[in-house]
């Protein structure tokens, strides 16, 4: 499998879409899909702002998902998502190890749900350190959950 990232388009984002609202996805990343307009309004403001770094993440070619660098609670964070089709081979691993190749702040901090053992072994697997865990109370975007806290240093 070749795996590159590169910055996201704008031909990009109805791709990106369409992926964030498979349902299997969402409970695994314990996250409600944004609709159309919350969907364009969140892109707008991040491929607007030159404090986030957004990529694509293409496998052989097929846009496979997304990882960004951005700032959440002040703190320099990481996040990704990756189609489904594409989980269980690696992708998120060796995307998020080219990610951390280009984006240079440290140290980085990442969240994820304490029941998506996936994305935790994922983290843990491109050095980060588990710091513990909190309650995020419920938002529009993802219902209350436990969370694991990450940071890379």
């Amino acid at each position: 499998m070749r795996i590159e990232l590169r910055p996201v388009q704008p031909d990009d984002l109805p791709v990106i879409y369409e992926y964030q609202l498979d349902p299997e996805a969402n409970r695994m990343a314990v996250a409600n899909p944004r609709d159309r307009a919350a969907f364009d309004e969140h892109w707008q403001d991040a491929l607007n702002d030159p404090a986030v770094t957004a990529r694509v993440i293409i496998v052989d070619g097929e846009l496979a998902g997304n990882i960004g660098c951005f700032k959440l609670r002040g703190l320099d964070s990481v996040g990704y998502w990756i189609k489904k089709e594409w989980w269980g081979r690696g992708v998120a691993t060796r995307a998020l190890s080219l990610f951390l190749d280009e984006v240079q702040a440290r140290p980085l901090y990442a969240r994820a749900s304490s029941s998506n053992i996936a994305s935790v072994r994922v983290l843990e697997k491109c050095g980060f350190q588990l710091q513990g865990y909190e309650w995020a109370e419920a938002t529009e975007r993802f219902p209350a959950s436990e969370e694991a806290k990450f940071r890379l240093l």
